[in-house]
């Protein structure tokens, strides 16, 4: 499921998101105060989103989370895709603005801790990976994601134009890594088998049913018998099978194709002495 952000009405949308508007008014008259709030809503909705995926979301059910009815909600938020808007623009305040562990100088590993940082993000919250990158939130969480990136690309000396390329480059790079982890961790509850069971009872039936794969697909077959491929790193250490084949293999994809990605920058730079 692919969600479009940016489809409530603009000015409530971003007054929201920057909190350029009024406090709701509170209730008058006798009786406890309302103690609702956009945070406190945008809370709930976020766990929801967590727990239980973007199918789940509701004005309804972020309301039951809160012990209030969907319409207690309208005072603060205007509907479900303006909250939607908002949710994603609040977890984006997790990622880091800067990476002063890193040498200033040293851009490659600051955009290595970048990387990593962001696809974490995505896998603690899956459900960002189907809001569509078309249109943007345009919320301050979201630039100041887009500020650090274009600030550790600055440091690698490139001119502007090249530099958007790689923004449009990167992101996309690790969404994609992102949703591979976070599909591998799905797979095995949503469909009832494990990872094992689905590869040992489909590789038993193409081996019978194509006994001339090899043949067929030269290629692919080719790689495989070629050589071994690199262990992930931490394998073989205590604690490194918990984590099932399909994940490891998606981050070592990971690893590697971002290391690549690094290279063509580093041999971009030199192009341009």
């Amino acid at each position: 499921m692919v969600v479009f952000a940016g489809q409530g009405d603009p000015r409530r949308s971003l007054s929201l998101l920057w909190r350029a508007d009024a406090p709701p008014p509170t209730r008058g008259g006798p009786g406890p105060k309302p103690r609702l709030s956009v945070d406190a809503i945008l809370a709930a909705a976020v766990a929801l989103a967590d727990e239980e995926g973007m199918g789940a979301l509701s004005m309804r059910a972020v309301g039951d989370r809160l012990g209030r009815t969907a319409m207690a909600l309208y005072t603060y938020v205007p509907g479900k895709s303006e909250l939607l808007d908002l949710m994603y623009d609040a977890v984006h305040a997790e990622l880091p603005t800067a990476y002063p562990e890193s040498d200033p100088a040293d851009w490659r590993a600051a955009l290595t801790a970048w990387a990593g940082e962001v696809l974490e993000f995505h896998v603690r919250h899956p459900w960002v990976l189907q809001v569509s990158q078309a249109r943007p939130v345009l919320g301050p969480h979201e630039y100041a994601g887009l500020d650090t990136l274009v600030t550790l690309l600055r440091a690698t000396g490139l001119e502007a134009g090249v530099l958007r390329r790689l923004v449009g480059t990167l992101f996309p790079f690790v969404r994609g890594s992102a949703q591979a982890v976070a599909d591998a961790r799905l797979a095995a509850a949503a469909t009832g088998s494990s990872d094992e069971e689905w590869w040992a009872a489909r590789s038993a039936a193409l081996l019978e049913l194509v006994p001339d794969f090899a043949e067929r697909f030269p290629a692919v077959s080719g790689l495989e018998a070629e050589g071994p491929v690199e262990p992930y790193p931490g394998e073989g250490t205590e604690g490194a099978e918990a984590v099932p084949y399909p994940e490891r293999e998606a981050r070592e994809t990971f690893r590697v194709g971002l290391g690549v990605l690094l290279d063509g920058i580093e041999a971009a730079r030199v192009g341009r002495t």
